[in-house]
This record gives structure tokens, C-alpha cells and sequence, in this order.
């Protein structure tokens, strides 16, 4: 199927904000990435789609597809972003790579799906750009299926008071050039969307966390 790319109205004007500033690195996005993607976050992807079981899985925040080489087999995949720039980059990937993914522009914030319809919904380095990030995870829960999962690979702010102060610091700065927040505290996001289980991945460090929430 297509990769369907008109703008929804429904989108929040911060959403689209922050989107057009993806759109403005998406041709660059997997170049300026590579060097972290070779020495980190492969690893950790790797680590959070080995969890992801079930037969209908909703990827959030998609971006460019760097998740499809580890999609399972045997599952429907569904995948969106907000990002229209991103999302090409994805649909093109999707074809040289021959991956069978349903790719669609949309705010995690307004999920057009029905409650309760996936198995797993799972994202990686998503909740650093939503506005309202609990607003997002609470969709998240809600067109999860009952005691469904929901997995997330986030970077959050440190526990470190040091690093922490320099994380907020520099935090407006990022936000403007990349549109992502470097400060968020998304395991107590996760926490405040009303899952019924939140629990840490033994391998999280103090500001790369790998989260499963149960519904």
C-alpha cells in the first residue's frame, strides 16, 4: 500500500512545527545518524524488537524505516510518523528493501485507530518530539489491546543533578535545530498515562531507557 502523505488537520500546530524541522533533515537524517546507529542504537533496537510479539504491531515515529530490518516475519506491521519528508524517506526504503509495511502520516497524539486493535505498539526515540508527550502515550494505551504492550527505546533527562542542569540547559537550543527535547522524564510520562505495569529493562542506563508498559 502506498504511503498516504497529505497533512492531517488534525494535527496540533506544535506538531507541525516540529515536523517541518524533520522534514528539513530527512534527506540527511540516516548520514548524520550513522556513527551512533554503527556504535549504539543498532544494538538497542535490536534489543527492543526481540520483545516485540504479537500479530498486529503499530511502530510510532517511523521516521526514515531504520527499524525494518528488524521487523518479525510473521506480523502485520503498521507504521506512522508526522513527518512527511521522513516518511518518503521510509517509503523508498521500504521498496528497495522489499519490506511489507503499511506506512501512514500521522500525530501520535490523534491516532485514527479504534481502541484496543494492536498487539504491541512499539517506538523508538519518539516521545522526545511530542508536545504532549502524556497525551501520546495515552493513546498509545488506548488502541493497545487489554494486557497488550507497549515498548519504547527513549532517551530521558539524567538522574545526575550535573548533567541534568546542562540537559536543560542546552535543551531550548536542540529543541529549535532538531526538534527534539533532550529532558524528557518519560518513564514517569509512561507512568502518569495510566498503564497498569511499567517496568525497565535490566540493560537501561541512566539515560537510555528500554521501558515496557502493559496495558
Amino acid at each position: 500500500m502506498p504511503v498516504r502523505l497529505q497533512l492531517p488537520e488534525i494535527m496540533k500546530s506544535e506538531s507541525v512545527e516540529i515536523a517541518k524541522r524533520y522534514d528539513r533533515i530527512a534527506p540527511f537524517f540516516d548520514l548524520f545518524e550513522a556513527p551512533l546507529e554503527g556504535l549504539f542504537f543498532k544494538r538497542w533496537r535490536e534489543n527492543l524488537w526481540a520483545k516485540a510479539e504479537g500479530r498486529h504491531i503499530l511502530e510510532v515515529g517511523a521516521g526514515t524505516g531504520k527499524n525494518f530490518d528488524f521487523y518479525p516475519k510473521n506480523a502485520r506491521i503498521t507504521a506512522i510518523d508526522f513527518s512527511p519528508e521522513m516518511l518518503k524517506q521510509a517509503a523508498q526504503k521500504k521498496i528497495r528493501k522489499n519490506i511489507n509495511v503499511d506506512l501512514s502520516l500521522m500525530d501520535v497524539q490523534s491516532l485514527s485507530y479504534a481502541d484496543n486493535c494492536f498487539d504491541i505498539v512499539i517506538g523508538s526515540f519518539v516521545f522526545c518530539s511530542v508536545p504532549m508527550p502524556v497525551k501520546g502515550l495515552k493513546e498509545l494505551r488506548r488502541v493497545c489491546k487489554p494486557g497488550g504492550r507497549v515498548l519504547l527505546l527513549e532517551h530521558v533527562i539524567s538522574a545526575n543533578s550535573f548533567y541534568a542542569d546542562l540537559m536543560n540547559w542546552l535543551n531550548p537550543a536542540v529543541v529549535k535545530i532538531f526538534g527534539a527535547n533532550i529532558n524528557r522524564d518519560t518513564v514517569k510520562n509512561i507512568k502518569l498515562a495510566g498503564f497498569s505495569t511499567v517496568k525497565i529493562d535490566s540493560r537501561s542506563t541512566g539515560i537510555l531507557k528500554l521501558i515496557e508498559a502493559i496495558k
